[in-house]
């Protein structure tokens, strides 16, 4: 079957990509493959899309967001990753909060920027 989408490729910009190659590469174990001069491209594995409102009610509560995109990282345990990932030198930002969708933490990528890191509550088609 000819045209039919395969999968999705992420982007994460860096300041420091050499940093944040270093960090999918080394800590979070992701492999890859250099397409040259060193420029990685990771398997992520399962991957899944969702289409978000950019202004919101739910619950009670309202909010908004000028965010077009974002990437988060899913985890079956939470706790037992954040453990593992501490172990191998990862770093995270703030406590792990319950967002109602998921359990979730900010991890730091070095070179880059915090990425969302969570355990859904759902039941993820991504590994379904």
């Amino acid at each position: 079957m000819t045209g039919v989408i395969t999968a999705v490729h992420t982007l994460v910009y860096a300041h420091d990509p050499d940093a944040a190659r270093a960090f999918f590469r080394d800590v979070l174990g992701f492999p890859g493959t250099d397409t040259g001069g060193g420029w990685l491209i990771f398997k992520t594995g399962p991957s899944e899309l969702a289409l978000h409102p950019s202004a919101w009610e739910h619950e009670g509560r309202s909010g908004s967001t000028d965010q077009r995109f974002d990437v988060s990282l899913m985890c079956d345990d939470l706790g037992a990753t954040v453990a593992e990932l501490t172990a191998k030198g990862a770093t995270f930002e703030g406590e792990v909060r319950d967002q109602g969708w998921g359990l979730a933490i900010q991890l730091k990528v070095p070179g880059a920027g915090d990425i969302t890191l969570y355990e859904p509550k759902y039941d993820p088609p991504a590994t379904s």
